[in-house]
């Protein structure tokens, strides 16, 4: 008697024979030797793509739309990182990219914190006034809560928020590429010294449009742009280091009292979080809610543009929020 087969056996078949596909990208001794990329989000896949041109194949595990500290793999994409020549992730950010990088991959990795110096999310904030002499530290200790849902320990992984990380980012690419393609390393290296005069161009452009303004506190949704705090500017998170949590009476009091103190204009959400801490706090005091987007992945909107076009966005939204 033949039994209709569970959704546990169907699973695990499928699973058997997409890793059994990528055995075909394996070498004898068990080494990936093909020509695919897999990377777990849209700034790690553009930097990607940026340095290694026409020569490896480019997989973005997160689709556009998708909140990327939420996503979890199918058993595709789990196949995706058992069978590329090089996975590029950031630990701690994707627990189910971790996971599967940790339980899969039979090639290379390279893990953002191996070769970026993340910094602490208390650097960010090392300097507890502003320039106009306020001291927000008392009124913003929800801060850096939130790491229930989203664990990123005492660092702060968003580098990709500064230009120049990003090219050090692009750099580090370009070298473990020329690694695994020795033949190929001086267009490796052309692509990343290229890249990197573009971003040290988008750098100046937010360092001049951001030099003199009359505001420089900028309230957003989740706790995601401390990188640029470099550029003058003083952020302060809704919602902490969750961008789906809610706020609390006393964070959303305070945050009101700074706004009201601050004189801001603006309050910032983001384009794959939800809206709608933001959107009621623009609603109560009677100011804009416009979107920041910290570019963590891309959203169904913003589908046909890239990392340099939702950065210069994004400078553009800020000088005039900030009066600069």
């Amino acid at each position: 008697m033949n039994l209709p087969a569970t959704p546990r056996v169907v699973a695990t078949a499928l699973t058997a024979t997409l890793l059994l596909a990528g055995c075909s990208a394996l070498s004898d001794d068990g080494n990936a030797t093909g020509r695919q990329i897999t990377t777990a989000f849209y700034p790690l896949a553009y930097a990607t793509e940026r340095v290694a041109g026409n020569h490896f194949d480019v997989v973005n595990l997160t689709n556009p739309g998708v909140e990327p500290h939420e996503l979890e793999l199918s058993v595709q994409q789990t196949g995706e990182v058992a069978e590329a020549r090089l996975v590029v992730f950031e630990n701690g950010f994707q627990p189910a990219v971790d996971k599967a990088v940790e339980q899969t991959a039979e090639g290379e990795t390279l893990d953002v914190a191996d070769v970026i110096d993340l910094v602490p999310f208390s650097d960010h904030a090392s300097d507890d006034g502003d320039e106009h002499g306020e001291d927000h530290s008392d009124e913003h200790e929800h801060e850096h809560e939130g790491h229930d849902n989203h664990d990123h320990g005492d660092v702060d992984p968003h580098f990709w928020l500064d230009p120049l990380l990003m090219a050090d980012f692009a750099d580090a690419v370009a070298t473990k590429l020329s690694d695994l393609d020795p033949d190929n390393a001086d267009d490796y290296a052309a692509n990343a010294a290229d890249f990197r005069k573009e971003l040290e161009a988008l750098d100046k452009e937010y360092a001049d449009g951001l030099a003199n303004c009359k505001r420089n506190t900028v309230v957003v949704n989740h706790d995601a742009f401390g990188y640029q705090a470099r550029y003058g500017l003083h952020f302060e998170a809704i919602t902490g280091l969750s961008p789906g949590a809610e706020p609390t009476a006393q964070t959303r009091a305070a945050l009101e009292k700074l706004i009201r103190n601050d004189g801001l204009t603006t309050v910032f959400s983001e384009a794959l979080g939800s809206k709608q801490a933001a959107d009621s706090i623009a609603d109560d005091l009677g100011i804009k809610s416009q979107v920041l987007d910290p570019i963590e992945g891309l959203s169904d909107k913003s589908s046909n543009e890239d990392y340099l076009s939702l950065m210069r966005a994004n400078l553009a939204v800020l000088t005039k929020a900030n009066d600069c």
